[in-house]
């Protein structure tokens, strides 16, 4: 099965922001290379949250060229097999985690979020990983730094979108 195929079966079985997932299948159908960055009109994204629920935290990074704390997350890639292998080898990379464990469930969220030019849009489907216990993060080249915050710190810190998918990895837990 494709990387697409797949996207197109996980948002069809993803249960909750309706006319958003439905917005993400459209595009899809609209854009056969949709799942790729070289896609102008925009394109999916895959990310996740590292969570540590034993110590009620979550590991965010400051992202090199936004600036702003957020989930661990990019592009898919072609030896990427599924919108979750995407998500968690983005997660283990973003966070030199070794050992995460995707939540079940399939994602936790949807964020569509403007990018500047060329492209357009990110179409982001968010996951949850868990950390394993004992995991020591590891700053990779694409973060300016990587920090725990307990769950209560998140939304002094991080915008609304990180808030969002911290209470739906909550609810969820």
């Amino acid at each position: 099965m494709s990387l697409y195929d797949d996207a197109v079966l996980v948002l069809k079985g993803y249960e909750g922001q309706e006319e958003l997932r439905q917005a993400y299948l459209d595009h899809l159908t609209a854009h056969p290379d949709g799942m790729w960055k070289s896609c102008g009109a925009g394109h999916l994204t895959a990310s996740a949250l590292v969570i540590d629920p034993s110590r009620g935290r979550v590991l965010l990074t400051l992202h090199r060229k936004l600036r702003m704390w957020l989930q661990m997350g990019g592009h898919c890639e072609p030896g990427d097999a599924s919108l979750e292998a995407a998500a968690l080898r983005e997660a283990t990379e973003e966070s030199g985690i070794t050992g995460l464990a995707l939540l079940p469930g399939g994602p936790v969220r949807l964020d569509r979020h403007p990018i500047p030019p060329p492209c357009h849009w990110h179409l982001d489907v968010q996951y949850a990983v868990l950390a394993p216990p004992g995991a020591v993060q590891e700053i990779s080249d694409e973060s300016l730094d990587l920090r725990w915050f307990g769950y209560d710190e998140v939304a002094d810190v991080a915008d609304d979108s990180v808030v969002r998918l911290l209470e739906g990895t909550r609810a969820r837990l």
